[in-house]
């Protein structure tokens, strides 16, 4: 925990001194420069997660996360972007149940962009590694835009669902009395151990996505090379094209409402040979539609969305299907300081294959609940302090509940004038 502390301080020192050369070098907007904007997050965490794997594990962890954010202009109307992450684990809520500590490095994002704008109207063109269209968390999935330490249930927890193999039936989706450590079916696929998926991916999807805003409708539509829920990269043999679209409305200044949905085949190529005769993974499709909504008003914003996601594996009459909820509130203290709160649901349907339907849901669901303070040391610094309740149906145990302090520094004027 000392050394992460020790690097964590030493990166932070370093930003925060190459901020103030840098920022000299932009005195005017350029036809062609780089920027790279950081973000850097030291972390520390008390839970009892940690203890799932080994019961005499320490309950506290110390983590890391920096993500760089290098983009170049290329002229008035091309550029370039990317997003790389370094992190530790368990930085991640969700990655706190796993006995694994390492540093992972990937890339979030790299494409290259066309825009255009005119009066109250603009295009985007993208192509390359991609956010995902679907949902609104993704655009703030930063931990200086995240007013919270957590991410929503349904973008930081796994679901009960193997793309990789294929259930026997309704029998194997018993939830027990705890959440799932590990899935496991018997029916065909991969030998390899799985925690199972979770329904949106943080990460990036290569593929290409046009944007489109007319006065207050604002669109998107992007074409992958695989799902949201199960995302392959561009050596894959599950790769599968498939579409995300979304739009919103912004009905006055700081209200807006949105939607977004996906559709297509989501199961690997290596469930294929159990596959019923004649047919193919994209017979068997995953499906996501969520609303979204913004608002803000003098010291206080909030925002919040529903969501609703089903997997159809073969042989299943109801296939398994799950809905999430989460809204979230935010108020300025004073001008350091804020409040915060998110109260979330994860709510799971009865599954049933052509003789059985299942006696209880296929997980058991839950609500969290989390509160966190933030106080703005400085112009690039944040600490944020919080609190996770995770309520479980049919257990009254606190073991999953999380503490946790978060110092985000931000550096945005990492940049250099070309033309």
């Amino acid at each position: 925990m000392k050394q992460v502390l020790l690097l964590f301080r030493i990166g932070s020192a370093f930003l925060l001194l190459s901020s103030s050369w840098y920022h000299r070098l932009m005195a005017q907007e350029a036809d062609i420069g780089i920027a790279m904007p950081l973000t850097m997050t030291g972390e520390a965490l008390r839970t009892q997660r940690l203890k799932t794997e080994d019961p005499y594990a320490s309950a506290a962890a110390a983590a890391f996360r920096a993500v760089f954010s290098p983009s170049l202009k290329l002229g008035p109307n091309w550029f370039a972007y990317s997003a790389i992450q370094v992190s530790s684990t368990p930085f991640f809520y969700h990655d706190s149940y796993e006995p694994e500590r390492e540093v992972q490095a990937r890339i979030l994002q790299a494409f290259i962009g066309y825009t255009r704008t005119g009066e109250q109207r603009s295009i985007s063109l993208k192509a390359g590694k991609l956010t995902s269209a679907f949902g609104a968390f993704p655009l703030h999935y930063d931990d200086a835009a995240n007013w919270l330490l957590d991410q929503p249930l349904s973008y930081g927890s796994y679901l009960k669902v193997r793309p990789d193999q294929l259930p026997c039936g309704a029998g194997e989706f018993s939830n027990g009395l705890n959440y799932p450590i590990g899935v496991d079916f018997h029916c065909g696929g991969a030998v390899t151990e799985s925690y199972g998926i979770t329904p949106v991916t943080l990460y990036g999807l290569p593929g290409a996505e046009a944007d489109f805003s007319i006065h207050r409708l604002d669109a998107r539509i992007q074409i992958t090379n695989s799902s949201p829920a199960n995302p392959q990269s561009l050596l894959s043999n599950s790769q599968r094209a498939q579409w995300t679209t979304g739009a919103g409305y912004t009905i006055r200044q700081g209200f807006r409402v949105g939607f977004s949905t996906f559709r297509g085949p989501y199961l690997d190529r290596a469930v294929s040979p159990w596959l019923p005769d004649g047919k193919s993974a994209r017979d068997f499709p995953a499906t996501g539609t969520g609303i979204d909504v913004q608002w803000a008003r003098g010291r206080w914003s909030a925002r919040g969305e529903w969501q609703r996601f089903q997997f159809t594996y073969p042989f299943f009459k109801v296939s398994p299907a799950v809905s999430y909820g989460y809204a979230e509130v935010k108020t300025i203290i004073n001008p350091r300081l804020y409040g915060a709160l998110r109260v979330g649901y994860q709510a799971h349907n009865r599954v049933e294959d052509l003789s059985l339907r299942s006696a209880e849901t296929f997980l058991p669901n839950r609500q969290s609940y989390e509160f966190a303070m933030g106080y703005r040391l400085n112009r690039r610094q944040l600490l944020k302090v919080g609190y996770e309740w995770l309520k479980l149906e049919g257990n009254s145990e606190t073991g999953d509940n999380v503490f946790g302090v978060q110092l985000v520094t931000s550096i945005d004027s990492l940049s250099k004038v070309l033309k």
